[in-house]
């Protein structure tokens, strides 16, 4: 299955519980960590509900 690779480019300081939470799940927790995850239609829904918090690098 085909991966991709996500980079937090924002801090989840004053954000709400639910956003931090999904970074978490997404192992997320310190600026400018990369981490590699399947392409799967859930990864791709949390990724859509923090744009401002993530980046997917190609």
């Amino acid at each position: 299955m085909a991966t991709i690779k996500i980079k937090q480019i924002g801090s989840p300081i004053r954000r709400p519980e639910s956003q931090r939470k999904i970074l978490i799940g997404l192992g997320l927790n310190k600026m400018h960590k990369v981490v590699e995850r399947q392409d799967t239609p859930e990864v791709r829904g949390a990724i859509a509900k923090l744009p401002h918090l993530v980046q997917v690098i190609d």
